[in-house]
Order: C-alpha cells, then structure tokens, then sequence
C-alpha cells in the first residue's frame, strides 16, 4: 500500500468515524423528542432521514475501504 492510499483511507475513516457520531446524535435526539411526549413531527421527520442518509453515506465509505475480491 502506498502513502497515498494509506493517507486517502485515513481520511476515509476519519469521516466514517465523523458521521458515525453525527448518526448517533441525531439517534438521541429522536430519542429525546419521542420521550418528551410533545412531538414535532415534522422535525422528526426531518431527523430519521438525515440519519438515513448518514448510514448510505458511511455504508458507502465503508466499501471504498473493502477492496473488491474477485472469486
């Protein structure tokens, strides 16, 4: 592996690790709302697909760092 490439997949997961812990704040912040009874569900809604949206994102890094096996 060269430096470059071992640079490139420490960027990589750097951001994973990034998202990862935007991911779960936005968790326990759905949390927080539904527990409070006095739901925006408007803003919840908002909340769940930012949370989709990081696990595509994260899901998608995550395969850049797997190297594809050919069998």
């Amino acid at each position: 592996m060269s430096e470059e490439e071992f640079l490139e997949q420490s960027t990589i997961r750097a951001k994973i690790d990034e998202l990862k812990f935007r991911h779960r704040s936005l968790d326990s912040e759905v949390l927080a709302l539904q527990e409070t009874g006095v739901t925006d569900q408007l803003k919840l809604a908002r909340l769940k697909k930012e949370k989709l949206q990081l696990k595509d994102r994260i899901a998608e890094l995550e395969d850049r760092l797997t190297p594809d096996i050919i069998a």
